[in-house]
């Protein structure tokens, strides 16, 4: 029986699971690491750690199982990050990852100076703090002597892939993200290259994410016990990843992802420019394109209001009290490390509005869930205004475990909401890529159909969702209002 495993590296750790042929997975590991926050503002992280803790998590994944039945590997990984090596492949200072917020200055220049009309010319999309290019011009500016001695620059899961295999690679669906890529043309900007002042052949060769971009290396292979050419695939940035793992392929789907960060991500069989508002155009990892929506804070918000405000980690029991669906007084804005989609603001923060002297920590704790909700109808109310008709998501992610908070995201957003048997994200998306690259299956779409699955839905009520306009009408009101007093 060949199997295939998927790796998602994420934020706070790497996530591995172990597929068989058929889809059935056999087992599953997570291993935690670090990150750094050098000044307020700043994430990073130490890349070496992503490649130990992924080779340790794969000799557990694998363990009580025949090594030599494992055929392929596929990464999902977070997106945007900025990896740097030098003439020797050596790091040469710590990742600056995709919650990074150091690049507010460089991020005005492109989307101000070279001018979003321009940027979306050369690749589809305006400039956000997180995308990677920023973080270039930062590097530039800030370290020149670290932007000197730069030879290869790639992103988180490329570089785990290149200790695996040797081979520097990227997929379309990660490169989209950097702000470097062609998006239609799925080609590397020059134009692009020359305001970042770096050269195409410090970037990988880029691959559509199943296509086989090397093997295992063999001294990595003999040290794991795995045998033969274990084939590794080119893999996706996260949010393409979950999207195959949910079975979001071919045009006209739709996934919300509600992780510590938040998607709502929509396929499309042909490019098409956006123009400049605050959602991505990306290349999708079924060789086709999304349209994407995302939030910086979305079950991080629930988590820092449970954790770090109430000091109560029994969520379930708290969200049992909430019984007035659309009918809360209380208001949260999502924006804890400021805001991506759809307004592009890395300074604004959060805040409650309405509370009185007989609010509830009840009231306020669904306040966060509606919050989130309505920031991914804010998005959601981009594609619609675009023609976009979304009348289903599926709905995955560590928030989306929570029957209330699924009921919310429905009704504030007036569509069905589907949940899956097997909510494993990215790692699952990878395996099934390593499955279509070693040839189980001919294509993507195929795989999907074959290896996800559904196991019910909630639908909007009709009354709930009416109240949740109304709420909506007053959430949309509140941005304008405070975002210049982060100015």
């Amino acid at each position: 029986m060949k199997t295939y495993i998927g790796v998602d590296l994420g934020t706070s750790g790497v996530k591995l699971l172990l597929m068989d042929q058929d889809g059935n997975i056999l087992n599953k590991v997570t291993r935690e690491y670090g990150l750094m926050f050098p000044n307020p503002g700043w994430s990073e992280q130490d890349p070496h750690d992503w490649y130990d803790h992924t080779i340790e998590g794969i000799r557990e994944l694998i363990s009580g199982t025949d090594p030599s039945d494992v055929r392929g590997i596929g990464v999902g990984g977070q997106m945007h990050g900025l990896v740097i090596l030098d003439e020797d492949d050596e790091v040469i200072r710590p990742a600056i990852l995709w919650n990074d917020g150091r690049t507010t200055k460089e991020t005005a220049y492109l989307n101000d100076v070279i001018g979003r009309d321009e940027l979306v010319r050369m690749t589809g999309n305006i400039a956000f703090a997180g995308f990677t290019a920023p973080k270039i011009l930062w590097v530039r500016e800030n370290e020149p002597d670290n932007f000197r001695r730069i030879r290869k620059i790639m992103l988180p899961k490329d570089y785990l892939i290149f200790r695996l295999t040797g081979e520097y690679s990227c997929d379309y669906s990660d490169a989209s993200g950097m702000l470097l890529l062609d998006v239609g043309n799925k080609c590397w900007s020059s134009g692009m290259l020359d305001i970042c002042g770096i050269r195409e052949d410090m970037l990988p060769k880029l691959h559509e994410s199943s296509d086989v971009v090397g093997t295992v290396k063999a001294d990595i292979g003999e040290d794991l016990g795995l045998e033969g050419d274990v084939k590794v695939c080119a893999g996706a940035g996260d949010n393409a990843a979950a999207a195959i793992g949910t079975g979001t392929v071919g045009a006209g789907r739709c996934n919300i992802s509600l992780g510590t960060s938040g998607t709502i991500f929509i396929t499309s069989d042909s490019y098409a420019e956006l123009g400049n508002n605050a959602l991505h155009f990306f290349a999708h990892a079924d060789k086709k394109y999304h349209i994407m929506g995302c939030m910086l804070s979305a079950a991080s918000c629930n988590k820092w209001w449970m954790d770090e405000i109430l000091g109560d980690r029994d969520y379930s029991a708290v969200q049992k009290g909430m019984t007035e669906l659309g009918r809360n007084s209380v208001y949260f804005l999502p924006y804890l490390m400021g805001e991506r989609s759809p307004h592009n603001d890395p300074l604004v923060r959060s805040m409650f509005i309405g509370m009185s002297m007989d609010t509830t920590r009840t009231q306020m704790t669904q306040a966060v869930l509606e919050g989130v909700a309505y920031g991914m109808r804010d998005c959601l109310e981009v594609a619609r205004s675009m023609g976009i008709d979304v009348k289903e998501t599926c709905i995955c992610g560590g928030g989306a475990k929570s029957p209330v908070w699924r009921k919310i995201v429905a009704n504030v957003l007036n569509i069905r909401v589907k949940t899956l048997k097997n909510d494993e994200g990215p790692a699952l998306g990878g395996a099934i890529l390593a499955a279509v690259g070693d040839g189980c299956y001919k294509d993507v779409e195929e795989a999907c159909s074959k290896i996800v699955k559904y196991d019910g839905y909630v639908d909007p009520d009709e009354k709930i969702s009416s109240d949740y306009d109304k709420g909506y009408e007053f959430f949309v009101k509140l941005y304008p209002h405070i975002k210049d007093l982060y100015s």
